[in-house]
């Protein structure tokens, strides 16, 4: 019987714990910046411009398909007037790309210097596409003085994605 109730109190504790640890994300995830993803002049976000106006971080995507950002100067003068922290995110956002594949430095200097191009620096902040990444490209990405943001960055910010290609719906995202 000593030891039923001794079970009980570990496993209510354990429970205690987990539920705490729930709130603790939750409110973290409420007070951290939002971002959205997948931004380009090549996908949509007119439908989503109330979480673009809500995000802090763009996640942007140098090349989609043969459409590279710097040859759309209009768009890049727009999303530079946002006043947003931009962030590279991937090279052109293939399934994986940061993953199947090992990404030559000739392949990154061209995504590095389309957004420059775009936007007049160059990037600080690295996302890969689908949040994946391999040992080579991570040692790549850091030799290039690029900040890695992905699982960790993902769990704790509300991540909305253009054209709501993401997981989830964006306003199950902004609602949780």
């Amino acid at each position: 019987l000593t030891s039923l109730l001794s079970m009980k109190k570990i496993i209510k504790i354990i429970l205690i714990i987990v539920f705490s640890l729930l709130i603790l994300w939750f409110l973290i995830r409420l007070i951290s910046p939002r971002e959205i993803d997948d931004f380009s002049p090549g996908i949509s976000c007119e439908n989503e411009t109330k979480y673009v106006k809500k995000s802090e971080y763009l996640w942007v995507i140098p090349k989609i398909q043969d459409n590279k950002i710097s040859e759309n100067p209009e768009w890049c003068k727009e999303i530079l007037s946002l006043n947003k922290t931009l962030g590279m995110h991937g090279i052109s956002h293939t399934y994986h790309e940061f993953e199947l594949k090992n990404i030559s430095q000739e392949e990154l200097n061209f995504g590095i210097k389309e957004f420059e191009k775009c936007f007049g620096y160059a990037p600080r902040l690295f996302k890969p596409p689908y949040l994946h990444i391999n040992k080579q490209n991570k040692k790549l990405i850091t030799q290039n003085n690029l900040i890695l943001k992905y699982r960790f960055n993902q769990a704790i910010h509300k991540v909305y994605h253009c054209n709501n290609s993401g997981t989830l719906d964006n306003k199950i995202i902004n609602w949780f």
